[in-house]
């Protein structure tokens, strides 16, 4: 097996498309990232790496909330929109029907099949174009239609999936069930 060495860069996927509210001014307002993961499971924790430049970054640390929206596949024009425009020029605050749980400053997407509202727990700048914003999950919110056995079921939420650095995707079929198929491999 032959290895090209390339360019070093951020080739951990798949890459999940999220759409992080805030507000700013008074106003909802929204972006998309898709540098978002899961950070602990106690408490709940995940982080966004968001442009310092973004206008949702401003918000995000003036209120010390945000929130993650998952949108689904056909939400894939809006989503592209919101990430390609900026709020500062553009009021992002009628694209959605937003609503708001316990955090008085996220507003989240009922478009969205799921969302989490988070409060900030740290901001680190470590140097680059992005800040590395840890949120703790105050509280998840899930389309009914897409629980399954009271759990968020990635299949019925069908996410948007960024392959890195040009086109959006869609969940694959399933090859294995997670925790069991691994009892089956023996080390020879």
């Amino acid at each position: 097996m032959v290895k090209n060495k390339i360019r070093p860069s951020a080739y951990v996927y798949p890459m999940p498309t999220t759409i992080v509210g805030t507000t700013v001014k008074g106003k909802p307002t929204f972006v998309t990232i898709s540098f978002c993961g899961n950070l602990q499971y106690k408490p709940p924790m995940l982080v966004i790496s968001c442009g310092k430049h973004h206008y949702t970054t401003e918000g995000i640390k003036e209120n010390q909330t945000f929130s993650v929206n998952i949108p689904s596949t056909k939400m894939v024009k809006v989503t592209d929109f919101i990430g390609i425009t900026s709020g500062r020029t553009t009021d992002k605050s009628q694209v959605f029907d937003v609503f708001y749980g316990e955090l008085e400053n996220a507003p989240m997407i009922s478009e969205a099949p799921l969302n989490q509202e988070c409060k900030v727990v740290k901001i680190i700048d470590l140097g680059g174009h992005n800040d590395i914003i840890i949120g703790e999950i105050v509280q998840t919110y899930v389309n009914e239609e897409c629980l399954t056995n009271r759990k968020p079921d990635i299949e019925k939420i069908d996410p948007i999936i960024f392959s890195g650095y040009s086109h959006y995707l869609k969940i694959g079929e399933v090859i294995a069930e997670a925790y069991k198929i691994g009892k089956e491999y023996k080390i020879e």
